[in-house]
């Protein structure tokens, strides 16, 4: 699968402790990330990540892209919803993308959790269910 990680500033460090913590799970898949949160999980964790832009930069709208042409498979994206920063991702945008796109997602670590077990047990090959083979 391919996995897009994104993080608010005052979520870096949880995304970080969160990629440490599931490594052993998102070493099998294909990693995309913004700039810096990418960076940061990638040397915390040693996961090869392909890293956009940063988020300020456009790295999000890069990452809509993709899920635009149903090239991510599920997105992790910690959102800060109390203090949100002008120049930060705009959740909305990307939330709206996954919705059009049946691309599951977490906005929280309790949510990431619940996807991140999903994966393990292969309970998310639901492109064979919305898109059925012939």
């Amino acid at each position: 699968m391919n996995i897009a990680i994104i993080a608010h500033d005052a979520k870096k460090e949880l995304m970080t402790q969160f990629c440490i913590a599931y490594c052993g799970i998102l070493s099998r898949h294909k990693l995309f990330a913004t700039g810096t949160t990418g960076k940061l999980v990638g040397d915390a964790t040693g996961l090869e990540i392909n890293c956009f832009l940063s988020g300020l930069q456009g790295g999000d709208q890069q990452i809509g892209a993709l899920i635009t042409c149903n090239e991510i498979d599920m997105l992790l994206f910690f959102n800060d919803p109390l203090n949100p920063k002008a120049n930060e991702p705009n959740a909305y945008n990307l939330l709206r993308l996954c919705d059009v796109h049946n691309v599951p997602v977490a906005t929280n670590i309790a949510t990431a959790e619940a996807l991140i077990h999903s994966l393990e047990r292969g309970d998310l090959d639901w492109r064979d269910i919305v898109n059925p083979k012939k």
